[in-house]
């Protein structure tokens, strides 16, 4: 091998293939997650506060003429790069409902049950402490559950955790943005246009008929969901978000190849590959080249447009939206009152809603579902690894925080919100990780 051959095996070695292995860890991006959140927090509190509010306040415009949006680049984060993340939210959703967790129904029952426990009492516990005024439009803030952080603090465990409990908080984690996409959608948008609800829809038939008829060119289905679906949306009153969760039910789902017909096809291909005549030189013959090309083709033939585009918007996600998204909506600057701020009715509202109505709900539905039916919890799991899954499911951190810039325009009580999500976050990932850690070491006894 020579000087250049080593230097690609050490580049591989040593750069490429750590950081592929640290891009593809699901803690990674829960890390990052919340070192954005401490940033802004730290930053939000020292000489630098007014600059950090002052960013986010730049107005950006885009169109032509008369027909012009004109938002500051806080509403952009929310409403142009978290409708991507919502576009991935919405690809995940309709995998696992195709084929995934969700796809059978005696798997998907706890869970599923799990996720509407988990919805339904914190926002009844948020209402106990907020029964009336602008502070109880906060109700939606404790029911959601943030898939990345969650998995995050599980995926520290490493195998001590039983991969049926990853499935089952997985599922519940889908199941539960479900719920928070319908949410936003019914609850949380106002002063509904409807000429533009009603464009919106066109577009949305645009792509559902173009899926229909095998069109399967995503730059087809980012042009119509951007330019026509996603711009509909944004002017109708109907949150944004909801248009990137609906395109992403357009995306195709089928393969245009089969899967028999396409391993035979690649071990034609590959023993043609393998019988061109080499020239020994650096560069592949015409020959090589247009096998190559082929396999290219077939390969992505055989992959799902919605698992293609799932597969490389992860990473765009996971370490650029929610860490953006975290950095610019979770700087609370501190008062002298700040234990007034943190025992405010709509701080401890998201608190008792996350740490108690959601672990409560989601255990304690689980419980009557076993209880009256046949259905058990997964092989591997056991009681205390469902007490740290309720835990994990009271980590709201990205979802509730997108939710508190939509419940409330006083800004104070922004602020407030967000001090509950962080503390009750914080709390909730700590407590899960350690009944996790110890239902696995007595897992023979509880058993």
């Amino acid at each position: 091998m020579g000087d250049k051959g080593i230097k690609n095996e050490l580049v591989d070695r040593w750069i490429i293939e750590p950081s592929r292995a640290f891009m593809n860890n699901s803690a990674t991006s829960g890390i990052l997650l919340f070192s954005s959140a401490l940033l802004a927090l730290i930053i939000s509190n020292s000489a630098w506060a007014p600059q950090y509010h002052q960013l986010w306040t730049y107005q950006f415009s885009i169109g032509f003429d008369e027909y012009v949006i004109s938002k500051d680049l806080h509403h952009w984060i929310n409403d142009g790069l978290m409708a991507v993340f919502f576009f991935v939210v919405g690809l995940e959703l309709k995998r696992e409902i195709i084929g995934g967790e969700l796809s059978s129904i005696r798997s998907a029952v706890l869970p599923i049950a799990a996720a509407v426990g988990g919805m339904f009492l914190p926002a009844l516990i948020y209402l106990i402490f907020n029964p009336e005024g602008a502070t109880s439009d906060g109700w939606g803030i404790p029911m959601a559950t943030d898939i990345a952080f969650s998995l995050g603090v599980l995926y520290l465990l490493g195998d001590r955790v039983p991969v049926s409990l990853k499935i089952f908080l997985t599922a519940l984690a889908i199941a539960d943005d479900l719920g928070a996409v319908l949410v936003i959608a019914f609850f949380y948008s106002s002063d509904i246009n409807f000429l533009s609800l009603g464009t919106g829809a066109v577009f949305l038939a645009l792509l559902w008929v173009a899926n229909a008829i095998g069109v399967r060119n995503t730059v087809f289905y980012a042009l119509v969901g951007i330019g026509g679906l996603w711009l509909a949306f944004l002017m109708s009153g109907v949150h944004a978000t909801i248009a990137a969760v609906l395109a992403a039910f357009a995306i195709p789902a089928r393969t245009k190849v089969k899967e028999n017909y396409f391993a035979d096809h690649m071990e034609r291909l590959v023993a043609r590959f393998k019988e061109a005549d080499p020239n020994n030189v650096r560069t592949l013959t015409k020959e090589q080249l247009n096998v190559l090309q082929d396999i290219r083709s077939y390969s992505k033939k055989a992959l799902t447009p919605l698992q293609r585009l799932e597969d490389n918007m992860h990473p765009l996600v996971a370490f650029v939206i929610m860490p953006v998204f975290a950095f610019s909506n979770s700087g609370v600057t501190l008062s002298s009152d700040f234990i007034s701020q943190l025992t405010s009715t709509v701080a401890l509202g998201v608190m008792a809603g996350l740490l108690i109505g959601k672990v409560i709900g989601v255990v304690g539905i689980t419980h009557l579902v076993m209880k009256f039916t046949s259905i058990q919890l997964p092989e591997g799991m056991n009681r205390l690894h469902l007490w740290g899954v309720g835990f994990l499911a009271a980590v709201g951190f990205t979802m509730s925080l997108f939710i508190s810039g939509l419940a409330f325009d006083q800004e104070y009580l922004i602020d407030q919100a967000k001090l509950g999500i962080i503390a009750a976050s914080i709390i909730a990932s700590v407590a899960g990780y350690f009944l996790i850690k110890k239902a696995g070491k007595n897992q023979p006894s509880l058993e």
